[in-house]
C-alpha cells in the first residue's frame, strides 16, 4: 500500500474546508490520510459532517479545558496517541503557541493574498481599499498571526458590484481547491523526505 502521511483537521466552525480535504483524501492515490477532526468547540458543524464521512472525530472545549496550556496539551495528546503526523487548519479560530507550533508542523487555509489583510473581515478589508484582486492563502503556521510560509496562492478577480458575502463565496470555492492541492504537494514532499 502506499504510504500516505496521517493527517489531523482542526476546526471551530461549519468546517466547509474540512469537507473538501477529506473529500480530496477519499481518492485511492491522494497522498494524506485524515486520521481525525478535531474541534475546539463541541457545537462545531463540521464534527457532524465528519462523522457522516467516516472519520474520527473529537471536540476538545477549549473554554471548559482550563486555559490555553491545558487545551494544547490535551490537543497534543490526542494528535500524539493517532500518530498524527502533519495538521491542518480549517476554520481553526484560535492562534497555537509557538510552543505547540514547534512540535508539530501545520498548514492553515487563510482568505486573502498574504501578507495583505492577516487577521478576520479579509473580504470587506480588500474592499473598502478597492483592490481588483482577491484570494486565498496557504501557508504553514508560524506563532505569529497569519505570518508563516507561504505554501501556495490562488487569485480571485474582484468584480464591479462585489459586496463582502459575494467575494467570499468566490473565494471560498478557491479556497477548497486550493487546499486540496497544497495538503496533497506538502505530503508527498514529507513522503519523500523533504
Amino acid at each position: 500500500m502506499t504510504r500516505r502521511i496521517e493527517t489531523a483537521i482542526l476546526i471551530s466552525g461549519r468546517g466547509s474546508n474540512m469537507a473538501a480535504l477529506i473529500a480530496a483524501a477519499r481518492a485511492p492515490d491522494y497522498p494524506a490520510h485524515i486520521g481525525v477532526v478535531i474541534a475546539d468547540r463541541p457545537e462545531a458543524g463540521g464534527l457532524a459532517l465528519a462523522r457522516e464521512a467516516g472519520v474520527e472525530t473529537l471536540a476538545i472545549d477549549a473554554k471548559a479545558a482550563g486555559g490555553r496550556t491545558a487545551f494544547e496539551s490535551a490537543l497534543d495528546a490526542a494528535v500524539r496517541t493517532r500518530g498524527i503526523e502533519l495538521i491542518c487548519l480549517a476554520g481553526f479560530m484560535r492562534i497555537l503557541s509557538a510552543d505547540f507550533v514547534g512540535r508539530w508542523p501545520a498548514l492553515n487555509i487563510h482568505p486573502s493574498l498574504l501578507p495583505a489583510y492577516k487577521g478576520l473581515d479579509t473580504h470587506s478589508r480588500a474592499l473598502a481599499d478597492g483592490v481588483r484582486e482577491h484570494g486565498c492563502t496557504v501557508h504553514w503556521v508560524a506563532p505569529e498571526l497569519d505570518a508563516g510560509e507561504i505554501v501556495a496562492q490562488t487569485r480571485v478577480p474582484v468584480l464591479p458590484g462585489d459586496d463582502a458575502e459575494r467575494l467570499a463565496g468566490r473565494v471560498l470555492v478557491a479556497e477548497h481547491a486550493l487546499y486540496r492541492t497544497a495538503l496533497a504537494e506538502v505530503s508527498r514532499r514529507l513522503i519523500a523526505g523533504g
